[in-house]
């Protein structure tokens, strides 16, 4: 692989600059290298595992990497099961004196090949240093070498450090597809990865929106008047139905191509594919919150500067001062 074109300037503060695995997205000839982004919770775990179980039945050859510190991309794909991580399974055999094989990390289920990159517990580490560790790990495993029709990339969109910012800054894939609903947060979310993609094109990068997925669809139509205001298309609607939230709690695939759900995903596929690398304009604040009622994101509020008698209490604003005060000479 070739090196990046950009990189992420909060990891040359931090002093992480080594050169990682996934620098560019040339890994192997025809591979499309994609990283989904949304918030926390939004539904990129279960949008990937159909997603890459669809492009596995359509006859494609599909990795599936989880960049999430929960660890939970997989488990959907694998009905609940967890998958050995790489950061803990490499540590676990660097302690036993053993080397880390693929076999140890990259498990399979009907064509989809899929593993955890993982990360550090709550309070005991750096997320964002545990995906830089994980990549370094792939990188000895000999992930230049291996040959995918697609790469799925799953990271948080709401965590900024510059770990998690990797598939921007340093053009690890050609394209992002962010994962949002019609509410405030998630779209604030694709907003802001919105913004890294065009911040890092300025800087000489090439990665692009190919677009995004609306889940838990209501109808109300904010995330599809997002798009068009920042100039991405929509590349699937998953509504907000009881049937699909019943089997993504049960860790249930529906993305078969003869389901109920077959002709959504199977669309899904298709336009992540074929959707180009588009160059977004990021909204400001005021112009998100203008896609919501006022009544519901309180665009009426009116601030109002608070003083410091607000804030202390009588006896503290008429402490004397111990101040000495000369008179002129």
């Amino acid at each position: 692989m070739a090196s990046a074109t950009e990189y992420d300037p909060g990891l040359e503060a931090s002093g992480e600059r080594a050169d990682l695995l996934a620098t560019s997205a040339d890994s192997a000839e025809g591979t499309q290298i994609i990283a989904i982004y949304g918030k926390g919770g939004i539904g990129k775990s279960f949008t990937l595992a159909n997603l890459s179980y669809m492009m596995a039945q359509q006859g494609k050859k599909v990795l599936l990497i989880g960049c999430d510190p929960k660890s939970d991309t997989t488990s959907l794909l694998f009905g609940g099961k967890a998958c050995p991580t790489i950061i803990e399974t490499a540590s676990a055999k660097k302690a036993a004196g053993e080397e880390c094989r693929v076999e140890d990390v990259c498990f399979k289920r009907d064509g989809v090949y899929a593993m955890e990159l993982g990360g550090p517990e709550v309070g005991r580490g750096c997320g964002g240093r545990g995906i830089i560790h994980g990549f370094e790990t792939l990188e000895k495993l000999g992930f230049h070498d291996w040959d995918f029709d697609y790469v799925l990339l799953d990271f948080l969109g709401d965590v900024v450090c510059g770990g998690f910012g990797l598939p921007i800054a340093r053009d690890m894939c050609q394209k992002v597809i962010v994962v949002a609903s019609n509410d405030l947060q998630s779209l604030y979310v694709a907003n802001n990865v919105c913004s890294a993609v065009e911040y890092f094109r300025k800087l000489g990068g090439n990665v692009g929106v190919a677009g995004m997925v609306t889940n838990k669809d209501d109808g109300t139509g904010q995330a599809q008047a997002f798009c068009k205001a920042v100039g991405i298309p929509e590349l699937a609607s998953i509504p907000a139905n009881e049937d699909i939230r019943r089997k993504s709690a049960s860790y249930e695939i529906i993305g078969h191509p003869d389901g109920d759900w077959g002709p959504l995903f199977a669309g899904l596929a298709q336009n992540a594919a074929e959707s180009s690398p588009h160059r977004p304009t990021p909204m400001t604040q005021d112009e998100l919150l203008g896609l919501f009622d006022s009544d519901e994101v309180g665009r009426d509020v009116v601030l109002q500067p608070a003083t410091l008698a607000d804030l202390c209490s009588v006896e503290t604003l008429n402490k004397p001062s111990l101040e000495v005060v000369y008179d002129n000479v």
